[in-house]
């Protein structure tokens, strides 16, 4: 009887489905990034809410087997967002269990500050100094050549993005982490499904994050995930999500360990529940089974995803090349394969026009733009009126309410990105008309200079 039900719902819903959903999408203003849904992800949340057991469950467990297949990992966790992964990644860190080599206030983390605030967040957030080094124009990527000389007696990590799906130069700075015993955060967010010399962005380092944000290559509305090959990080990060306790049980589970009441922690008493020992101040930041449904049917069409964003940037290429006078264009390096999650484009400092001219002209126009994110993050309220410790390259530690022109030329290639980048949407549901009617429109602006 369950099953007739279940199929008579999933039926009616397709039903609905097909008569009111499925349409053809006709862009009256063409988004920069979208979602691409089915009756696939309708029909895997309906089956889960027909389950009624709403927090992580049957779907999570199988989008985490699968996410980490995918990967070729050997561990992924769930969490409520891809800003939640990039916490959880740093917070692991943080760990009393690692010994040694646990982030401690004060400790030094290299990063950048063209990008999305909460790949810097978390860094500030736990007590940590966020360094900054400055990135290359073409790739959008952090220069690999001015790592090392930021790198000081303090410095214990290294956390950057892959920007907008372009994997940095891995190799590099794992060469550099290595010498100087840094941990690695790859910030994958924006680039699941990039690789790097064959491997998966994400798994190269100590932890790779990811979102499910509507606006990425999959979505579940909210969500992300921590990926890691490391046994003890995997528990630590479990922790930190699951209210910083120190059982590992799945929820709904009991006594995974076997061990349940027999065991003395902290300062308890002999037996006292382990499912209600903890080990960290953690965080609850899981998902619902709703958000996994979703996400493992998005997880199936991922291949076809990503060779269409791939498709879209090449005609991108192909229909603005003619334009190199005034616009520069995402550059790839040799041993790279990105996912991209948008196209980039920045306004050549000698152009008759500026960044802010052509972006409006577009919005005008109906197509959707945005900034490469923050832009340069030290420009931002958030630490032009605060007073977080930070230094640039190789200054001295200093106070980010004291940041003025001085400070910011020496992230040149930063300030050119606030100044003179942006970029237009690539996602899978744009086909050859629309990317026609945002390169028809840079033409024509640029003709009319």
């Amino acid at each position: 009887m369950e099953k007739l039900l279940r199929n008579f719902v999933k039926a009616s819903a397709k039903l609905y489905y097909n008569t009111i959903l499925n349409k053809k999408r006709n862009f009256k203003y063409l988004p920069a990034s979208g979602k691409l849904l089915g009756f696939e992800e309708m029909a895997n949340m309906i089956d889960a809410t027909l389950d009624m057991w709403l927090t992580a469950g049957r779907f999570n467990d199988t989008f985490e087997t699968e996410f980490a297949k995918y990967l070729g990992v050997k561990y992924a966790l769930t969490t409520n967002s891809g800003s939640s992964a990039n916490l959880l990644a740093i917070s692991a860190l943080t760990s009393h269990k690692l010994g040694e080599r646990r982030l401690k206030k004060g400790d030094e983390v290299i990063t950048v500050a063209a990008g999305f605030p909460t790949t810097v967040n978390p860094i500030v957030q736990n007590g940590l100094v966020p360094v900054f080094v400055d990135c290359e124009i073409d790739t959008y990527n952090i220069d690999v050549t001015k790592i090392e000389q930021a790198v000081s007696d303090n410095t214990r990590a290294i956390f950057i993005a892959h920007t907008l799906g372009n994997p940095f130069e891995l190799n590099k700075i794992k060469e550099i982490a290595d010498k100087y015993g840094l941990w690695i955060i790859e910030d994958s967010c924006d680039a699941l499904g990039a690789e790097y010399e064959g491997q998966k962005a994400g798994t190269i380092g100590h932890i790779g994050t990811y979102s499910f944000y509507p606006a990425h290559h999959i979505t579940m509305g909210e969500g992300g995930a921590v990926v890691t090959n490391d046994k003890e990080l995997y528990r630590i990060l479990m922790s930190f999500r699951d209210w910083g306790r120190d059982c590992f049980c799945k929820p709904g589970k009991d006594d995974t360990c076997k061990r349940r009441f027999q065991m003395q922690l902290g300062n308890l008493p002999y037996g006292y529940d382990h499912k209600y020992t903890y080990s960290h101040t953690g965080y609850n930041l899981k998902i619902t089974d709703w958000q996994a449904a979703c996400g493992v049917a998005q997880l199936r069409k991922l291949p076809d995803f990503l060779k269409k964003r791939s498709e879209n940037a090449l005609y991108m290429n192909q229909k603005l090349n003619d334009l190199s006078e005034y616009l520069i264009l995402p550059q790839v390096n040799d041993n790279v394969k990105p996912s991209w999650f948008g196209y980039l484009i920045s306004v050549k400092p000698e152009a008759p026009f500026t960044k802010q001219a052509l972006v409006e002209y577009l919005e005008k126009n109906g197509v959707g733009t945005r900034q490469l994110f923050a832009g340069n993050i030290l420009r931002q309220p958030m630490f032009v009126e605060s007073e977080i410790p930070m230094r640039i390259g190789n200054s001295d530690l200093i106070f980010s309410k004291e940041l003025n022109d001085d400070y910011y030329r020496l992230l040149p290639n930063t300030e050119f990105i606030m100044n003179n980048t942006f970029w237009v949407g690539i996602f899978p549901a744009l086909g050859k008309k629309e990317l026609d009617k945002t390169c028809d429109l840079i033409h024509k602006f640029i003709s009319q200079q």
